[in-house]
């Protein structure tokens, strides 16, 4: 009887971009009890590429566990006190792996990887009219680097073990939920090969409304079925732990995308709510229910979650920013114009404003609503008076900017005016970004306290789990006592005529960050046109062009 009244716990293994973290939670308050974080190593094997090694993110997990354990056995809990494990990870990062060793066929490629650039050209070439959205009905998604399918694609063509453990039909591929879930349960002994609806929405080889692989899809980028996991729902036991670790027996209840975990975590678990997130990029969910809204204005639908095998799916509106605390570091390591990036919000309050200074980091590209490839950063507005103050007041404007460009597109897309925004992710302690974000959108902006939203999402998904069965998510979403959640709020302090004057200077900028990174056509994109260009004289052409100049010149 003693044990029944026991406090359960939940942990939950968070698998980003910069670090692996295992975290418990002490039942029915989510209360965060332990946690222990790992740094993964960032593999740069060329500029514009990132991997990881798939098995330092797997024994990261077992450490973090083994010492987030320790921690609550201090407290005076046993490890059999966590009756249920969730799994919250970087999405789009795609790792290949044999089926019957379970070794690793290659690094991971991260999902901010532009390496896949080419790949995109040779799809686009066999789609009508190169479309990037061609296949936005079906998977929600543009045709873009920033999908697995297009990593997978890449894999397949450029790795001779990947390529050969396709034809031998023993490749597996996933996302790192998959990676670790399969290992975790067994790996080549029955491990479960599976994946979420969450996880799944962002590889471009889901259906967007009927959860499963699409036969077209997997066709266009010849991905065979076999080598994809199962799509689950979010929060189900998808098997015990069984790799003799301290985890061992435990279930694995829960897998969301670490954005979509963040949705959760702040409890936008109505249709209209929405969060962002701001790290090393921004990450803007729009929940938009029951409803599938297929975006016309270049933001990308996505599942934001199912809870429970039988439960119906719920979407969102996804608008993903590229460089925001990119852009710190940027400051800090490339120009030196700050020392510490906590330095920012003080060197950026020192001025009232940019002093008409405008920055586009478009390191990589745009991402949402843009989704230019071509596009790179720039500065806009700068005189003699301009001085670093200007700078980084302007890369926080920056990233305040690209989130109105993401709700904007929102409003368009469904017809509805956001009334708040949540907000979480490190670089939302910053309380002068969060200000500007109110001025510059004209939105309240609420701040959450939980450090880690995402976190705590997937806990209350693994909580929730059939079969588990601690908690229940629908008190939440009617509004009922659930978890108890605190916010500081933003208002805005600006007119709406003076926030208007300043985003239309913002898209001023964008336009002249556009076209900068027009690289040689690949063979693939080469037409008729380009082949009669080349089959022009030399000098005929050098006349021709010459001609055109002086003509223009006179003009």
């Amino acid at each position: 009887m003693a044990s029944l009244e026991r406090s359960k716990l939940i942990g939950v293994i968070d698998a980003g971009t910069n670090s692996v973290r295992f975290v418990i939670f002490k039942l029915p308050e989510f209360e965060e009890i332990a946690s222990h974080q790992i740094r993964i190593t960032q593999i740069v094997p060329r500029d514009g590429w990132t991997e990881h090694n798939p098995v330092e993110v797997l024994e990261a997990v077992r450490l973090c566990a083994v010492e987030a354990c320790h921690q609550v056995e201090k407290l005076g809990f046993l490890v059999k006190d966590i009756a249920a494990i969730g799994i919250t990870n970087q999405r789009e990062t795609t790792v290949v792996w044999d089926k019957n060793t379970g070794e690793p066929l290659y690094n991971a490629i991260v999902w901010n990887d532009i390496r896949t650039d080419k790949t995109v050209d040779r799809v686009l070439a066999r789609l009508p009219e190169q479309n990037h959205n061609h296949f936005r009905a079906l998977s929600g998604l543009p045709i873009s680097p920033y999908f697995s399918a297009l990593k997978l694609n890449w894999l397949k063509d450029n790795v001779v073990a990947v390529r050969k453990a396709c034809r031998e039909r023993r490749c597996y591929a996933g996302t790192i939920d998959t990676w670790l879930v399969w290992n975790l349960t067994g790996g080549p002994q029955g491990g479960a090969f599976v994946t979420d609806v969450t996880n799944a929405s962002r590889t471009l080889l889901m259906n967007i409304e009927t959860l499963h692989w699409d036969p077209l899809l997997t066709k266009t980028f010849s991905v065979h079925p076999d080598m994809l996991p199962e799509i689950r729902s979010s929060s189900e036991v998808y098997g015990k732990v069984k790799d003799s670790s301290v985890l061992d027996g435990i279930p694995i209840s829960a897998i969301l995308g670490n954005q979509q975990a963040s949705l959760v975590g702040q409890r936008c678990l109505k249709e209209g709510q929405a969060k962002n997130t701001y790290r090393k990029g921004c990450f803007l969910l729009y929940n938009t229910g029951t409803r599938c809204v297929q975006s016309t204005h270049g933001l990308v639908t996505t599942v934001a979650y199912q809870m429970g095998r039988n439960a119906p799916p719920i979407y969102a509106l996804e608008g993903s920013v590229a460089v925001a605390g990119v852009a710190m570091n940027w400051l800090r390591d490339n120009l030196k114009i700050i020392k510490d990036i906590k330095d920012s919000e003080e060197i950026a309050g020192s001025v009232s404003s940019t002093g008409d200074v405008y920055f586009v980091p478009a390191f990589t590209g745009l991402y949402a609503p843009y989704w230019r490839k071509d596009a790179r950063g720039i500065f806009c507005g700068l005189t003699s008076f301009t001085t670093k103050h200007h700078f980084v007041r302007a890369a926080l404007e920056a990233v305040c900017f690209q989130t109105r460009d993401i709700i904007e597109a929102m409003k368009k897309d469904c017809g509805i005016n956001l009334n708040k925004l949540h907000t979480d992710g490190i670089m939302a302690s910053n309380s002068l970004l969060m200000q500007l974000q109110a001025d510059l959108s004209g939105i309240p902006v609420l701040r959450t306290e939980v450090h880690e939203p995402a976190a705590l999402g997937t806990a209350m998904a693994a909580a929730q789990a059939n079969g588990v069965d601690l908690y229940k998510l629908e008190a939440e979403i009617r509004g009922y006592a659930g978890v108890q959640s605190h916010h500081e709020t933003f208002l805005p302090t600006t007119t709406e005529e003076e926030r208007n004057a300043r985003y239309t200077k913002w898209k001023m900028a964008v336009q002249r960050s556009l076209g900068w990174a027009v690289s040689k056509k690949s063979e693939a994109m080469t037409d008729e046109r380009y082949s009669l260009l080349a089959s022009i004289p030399a000098g005929l052409f050098l006349a021709t062009t010459f001609l055109m100049l002086v003509h223009s010149q006179r003009r």
